[in-house]
């Protein structure tokens, strides 16, 4: 098993230099795991900040050779629950197969302050063809 972790050049860059976006598992046979990071987003809405995340997610996975076609599971913190519908409908834009598992949580706040929300992934990537 060989661990690398990334901060991909091809994908916003980490808004700390204390962290590392994506942890990547290698195994055996070429499979891997990808641990992606918790990612926030700029917007003046939920909805603006769910699409950025997910975009950024969508580079990071890209630089890996994932999309968000292989996230298996999903963590979504949100600052208020009760807009949930709101980022369900923008999450239902980008993982359109068979949903990840998922967990989601509302919290206080995120570590910015205009953060509304951050989402975390695990990816599988099969190994190469």
């Amino acid at each position: 098993m060989n661990v690398t972790l990334d901060n991909p050049v091809t994908a916003p860059q980490p808004l700390s230099p204390y962290y590392s976006q994506v942890a990547r598992v290698e195994h055996a046979d070429g499979s891997a795991l990808l641990f992606v990071s918790g990612q926030i987003a700029e917007g003046a809405t939920l909805a603006e900040q769910s699409r950025g995340v997910f975009e950024t997610l969508t580079a990071l996975l890209a630089a890996h050779g994932a999309t968000l076609a292989d996230v298996i599971s999903i963590r979504t913190y949100l600052t208020d629950i009760s807009r949930l519908e709101e980022y369900g409908s923008v999450r239902r834009e980008f993982l359109t197969g068979t949903p990840p598992t998922s967990m989601t949580f509302e919290v206080p706040r995120l570590f910015r302050p205009e953060a509304r929300i951050e989402i975390e992934v695990v990816a599988a990537v099969p190994a190469a063809g």
